[in-house]
């Protein structure tokens, strides 16, 4: 297949295991580095029982900092079939999973459809994007998506093309939280547990307080019914501990500026990570669990 599901419109030659000339670096059927139950996710994500996460390898963004950079962007991974991955939904599902998290998904939206229509968990399905989509590819998975958990990375173009090579990221990122919303444009709990919905999730930067502000703002207008999720756990990973600027973790000062602005406003659907969360302890084990 010539591949154009992402904003970079490659048209990549994807078979079913090789990647020719795509940015991402995937074939078409599923790379998979760890799937099993998750606990550092929002509490209506992880729950008590833990989210059943697949993390995919493979990225269209290729983010400087990218925690993920072994999966993301070395692209490790084991290539399992669609009906392995169906098998692994069913699996989570018996582990006791509260939903099936699909991390960076976006390459694989083929096969995941198909994985859904052999097997459709009783447990909601979570589509957890770094926001970089397109409209059509985002159109076919109304119907199959219960929860949107959505980066809204930059709102200053210049920021998303030094750190993402990506210019066009807040446009394509607004488009694509709009559509979303239209799809789930209700958060729907049960004891506690997100069931549908749409989290919008900011990780906060260094000298990027007035980015994080001006993005609250914008899910408050546009997505008022909608979960924001402020991150504090950026640290200076993979290319970002050679970079200016971003080399560094946030201060305590660049935290609370723009947590006290968001309790300032009012609005009662937030997440708000711990400033202690920037530690490596939160990033899992790329050890092929659960495949």
């Amino acid at each position: 297949m010539l591949c154009n599901q992402c904003p970079r419109q490659c048209n990549a030659t994807r078979t079913a295991t090789e990647n020719i000339g795509g940015i991402c670096g995937m074939p078409n059927m599923p790379m998979v580095a760890r799937a099993d139950l998750h606990f550092w996710e929002e509490p209506s994500i992880s729950g008590t029982n833990g989210s059943g996460t697949i993390f995919f390898s493979g990225c269209s963004l290729h983010c400087v900092f990218c925690q993920n950079g072994d999966i993301s962007t070395i692209n490790k991974g084991k290539l399992i079939t669609i009906e392995g991955l169906s098998n692994i939904f069913r699996k989570l599902e018996q582990k006791g999973a509260h939903n099936i998290n699909l991390v960076t998904p976006t390459h694989f939206v083929d096969s995941i459809i198909c994985a859904l229509d052999l097997y459709r968990p009783s447990i909601p399905i979570v589509y957890n994007s770094s926001g970089y989509e397109t409209i059509d590819t985002l159109k076919r998975l109304e119907g199959y998506v219960d929860i949107f958990l959505m980066d809204f990375k930059y709102i200053n173009s210049e920021k998303s093309k030094i750190y993402s090579n990506a210019i066009d990221y807040p446009k394509i990122c607004k488009d694509a939280l709009l559509e979303v919303y239209r799809q789930q444009p209700q958060c729907v709990f049960e004891n506690g547990i997100m069931k549908k919905g749409v989290i919008v999730r900011h990780l906060l930067m260094p000298q990027s307080t007035m980015d994080a502000i001006q993005i609250f703002d914008w899910v408050r207008e546009y997505l008022p019914n909608s979960f924001f999720s402020i991150m504090s756990q950026y640290m200076p990973l993979f290319k970002a501990a050679n970079m200016k600027i971003i080399n560094r973790k946030i201060t305590e000062r660049e935290y609370d500026k723009v947590v006290s602005y968001i309790f300032n406003t009012g609005f009662q659907n937030c997440y708000v990570q711990e400033l202690s969360s920037a530690k490596k302890d939160f990033i899992p084990d790329f050890d092929f669990t659960g495949i």
